[in-house]
């Protein structure tokens, strides 16, 4: 059976992205299954440049094929912040809570109309030859206060106005259909459909 790599050892972001992947045929791999695997610093500049890093280290370590992403909330009001620096906006080992606290806090006294943001999510695909990226955008705002008990880091206060609810009061499936990150990787399965025709690669879901 094929195997592939998701270059993270984010369990939330593994549940997420084993839900929107729908690959059938193929063996999903993490980097929890790599104990021994070494730590990637996220020092790049951009979403992309850590994508990429932790892709095609992941494929070095393992000869996987290997899939990476990197997200960042984009805040208008705060220039664009925290973007590339979302994960450890309140410093290196903050929790989600931290962070969320932080940029509530930098958002204080800033009006509805005025909290626009948006998730961005930049996904590498690399087999060692062949390398690809994809992005996926989801435009939303930031309320003042946490709603919802679902997701992770910032999804109880990111707040899509189509569906009219958080993130976090979402279910996977309701997030998954409009989220940055369902958006990235379902252009990411289409790209692996296209390398590797014949290995029975369900539509994702």
């Amino acid at each position: 059976m094929p195997r592939i790599l998701l270059a993270t050892q984010n369990l939330d972001k593994v549940k997420e992205i084993r839900s929107i992947l729908g690959l059938n045929g193929w063996e999903i791999f993490s980097l929890r299954d790599f104990p021994q695997f070494p730590p990637i610093e996220e020092g790049g500049a951009s979403l992309l440049e850590n994508a990429q890093k932790k892709a095609r280290m992941a494929h070095q370590w393992t000869g996987m094929l290997s899939l990476a992403d990197d997200t960042g909330l984009e805040v208008d009001a705060l220039n664009g912040a925290p973007g590339v620096y979302s994960s450890r906006f309140a410093g290196e080992t903050a929790t989600y809570q931290e962070n969320i606290q932080k940029l509530l806090h930098l958002l204080e006294g800033v009006p509805e109309f005025l909290r626009t943001a948006r998730f961005r999510c930049v996904v590498d695909i690399t087999d060692g030859i062949q390398e690809a990226h994809v992005e996926g955008v989801c435009e939303g705002s930031i309320l003042s206060e946490c709603r919802g008990e679902g997701g992770f880091g910032y999804d109880p206060v990111f707040y899509v106005p189509e569906i009219g609810k958080t993130f976090a009061e979402m279910t996977l499936e309701e997030k998954n259909a409009i989220s940055h990150r369902g958006k990235a990787f379902r252009k990411a399965v289409e790209i692996v459909k296209n390398w590797y025709p014949n290995r029975g690669v369900a539509q994702s879901g």
